[in-house]
């Protein structure tokens, strides 16, 4: 008789498709969200759990949403502009080309002069204060994938609204891509919210009236009073979460976003660039930052909450991540036993340039050096005095990356010569490998995980350059301060949180990476995948899709 019951469950359930999907997914979001935490590594939101107490706040995505404990970035270029186009892009460096915050190119009159990421003197700044300088502008040109913010816009033929927002040009930019309506970003000075004419002549007015209120005032009242610029000083408290909270409220309301008129789905890429400002002052284990998270709590759950009483949050499908993970400070790591250090990028380059000038005495250095000062993990060296000089790219870099494993030989031998002590000594700086540009350009570096995640990090954007690895808890800065830029575990780790009516609630122990993201909410969003899309699609945290019975 117990069979004979089983098998007409069965069968009425084969009758019943509604029945068996009870708990299907049949909407189409009305607004997608993309929220980036700058240098938010992702033992956090499981470390300080038991903080975490508001509803819509972290618990959005811990109880609500579907939390995966293993997100890490796969190349080594774990720094802002390069997160943030990997995020929206689902692609590495070797696919939307985005090396660094800023590199060398060759200027006007020849010398090298250093852009950022986004810098574009076609277009000039939008909504600057009275006095300020408006160029270069800044575009989206230096980006050579589509977002998955891109994709959205093309498959509606630009019904879909897409806005980036963060205190950071780059990642505001970046993350949303080429065919945004606007992006905004925060003049460091002031605080004011402003733009590029790559996307408007004015701010919108409800832009400008944000920025004609008081509430910069406010935020720098509810950090204490701080004088000084406003991305410094206020950044780096929790005002300034509650602060670019506002400021996207703004624009949801402003723009109308998630009540597009032609029923299509509105996007609003939030990058949060709090955790990163206080980060590289306090470290990753310091009381402020976790200060910092358990105040960003409230302030998201402020937020969600208003999102759902605006367009409500089962309309609304939301990722959260982190454009790269972080060290811990020397100091804390001394604390612990770790091989922490933290080292001056100046005596680096300082001795890179010693043995350069020595190795090719023919160079003539016009009066410049021969390495530019760089930003990690990139180290670039000058083409233009070198290829005068008859020095083959190859010859150039090979040249360089030997001075720098010649650099830290030398501190390893140094730290041997002490004499035997009976406390522990300082740790010596460490290099795990360092490659040259070339060696990424043709995939001349070992068949091994690193080595892929290497070949990812290229960039022609580069040009003649070396690209360092650091050892284990190393990073340039402060022993109380915090830095990444290596392609170890730490500054790979990040947060993948997905919220929404398409998800399945529950925590997941799967590898995955950013480019996950993009890749998920192309294919739920039925778009094109971007260009250069490496991502998988996480269809392990997906609902099921409601499917009509055959007749009706």
């Amino acid at each position: 008789m117990r069979v004979l019951t089983r098998a007409w469950i069965a069968a009425s359930l084969l009758l019943c498709p509604q029945l068996s999907r009870a708990d299907a997914y049949s909407g189409t979001p009305k607004l997608a969200i993309i929220l980036v935490f700058d240098q938010m590594r992702g033992d956090y939101l499981d470390r300080y759990r038991a903080d975490f107490h508001a509803k819509n706040g972290w618990n959005l995505f811990l109880q609500q949403g579907a939390h995966f404990t293993d997100c890490y970035y796969d190349y080594a270029n774990l720094v802002t502009a390069a997160g943030h186009s990997t995020i929206g892009t689902a692609s590495y460096t070797n696919g939307h080309g985005i090396p660094l915050n800023q590199w060398w190119v060759p200027g006007p009159d020849g010398r090298p002069h250093e852009i950022t990421s986004v810098e574009d003197s076609r277009y000039s700044l939008v909504g600057v204060p009275a006095g300020t300088a408006t160029s270069p502008g800044a575009s989206p040109k230096n980006e050579r994938a589509s977002t998955v913010g891109d994709e959205l816009v093309l498959a509606t033929q630009g019904r879909a609204r897409v806005f980036g927002v963060s205190f950071k040009d780059r990642a505001s930019i970046l993350t949303s891509g080429h065919a945004t309506k606007e992006a905004f970003w925060t003049d460091h000075a002031s605080g004011a919210w402003i733009t590029s004419t790559y996307w408007t002549k004015q701010l919108p007015a409800w832009a400008a009236k944000f920025n004609a209120s008081d509430r910069a005032a406010r935020a720098r009242k509810e950090a204490g009073g701080v004088k000084g610029e406003f991305y410094d000083e206020v950044g780096r408290t929790p005002a300034s979460v509650s602060y670019q909270l506002d400021f996207a409220k703004a624009l949801i309301e402003g723009e109308h976003l998630g009540r597009n008129e032609t029923g299509v789905t509105d996007m609003l890429t939030l990058s949060i660039s709090s955790t990163d400002i206080l980060g590289h002052r306090y470290g990753p284990d310091s009381p402020q930052q976790r200060a910092m998270l358990d105040a960003a709590d409230g302030q998201l759950d402020a937020f969600f909450t208003w999102l759902d009483s605006y367009v409500g949050l089962k309309n609304v499908i939301v990722a959260l991540t982190g454009d790269h993970g972080v060290a811990p400070t020397e100091q804390q790591s001394a604390q612990l036993g770790l091989p922490g250090r933290a080292f001056s990028a100046t005596t680096l380059l300082d001795s890179v340039e010693t043995a350069l000038e020595k190795r090719f005495p023919q160079v003539d250095r016009k009066g410049r050096r021969l390495v530019l000062t760089p930003e990690l993990p990139w180290l670039q060296i000058d083409p233009e005095l070198f290829a005068a000089g008859g020095v083959s790219e190859p010859d150039a870099e090979n040249a360089t990356a030997e001075a720098v494993q010649d650099f830290y030989d030398a501190q390893a031998a140094e730290a041997d010569r002490h004499a035997v002590s009976d406390t522990r000594l300082p740790e010596p700086m460490r290099l795990n490998y360092v490659y040259t540009a070339t060696q990424l350009r043709t995939g001349a570096v070992p068949d091994t995980e690193s080595g892929r995640r290497e070949l990812r990090s290229y960039s022609p954007y580069v040009r003649w350059a070396v690209h360092l690895n650091l050892g284990v808890f190393n990073y340039p800065g402060s022993a109380t301060g915090a830095g990444h830029y290596s392609q170890n575990a730490y500054d790979r780790h990040v947060p993948l949180d997905l919220f929404g009516a398409a998800f399945l609630p529950g925590t997941y122990h799967d590898p995955v990476a950013p480019v996950d993201i993009a890749a998920t909410f192309a294919s739920l969003l039925r778009v094109n995948q971007p260009s250069a899309s490496v991502g998988h699609v996480l269809v392990q945290a997906m609902r099921p899709e409601h499917e009509t019975p055959a007749g009706q």
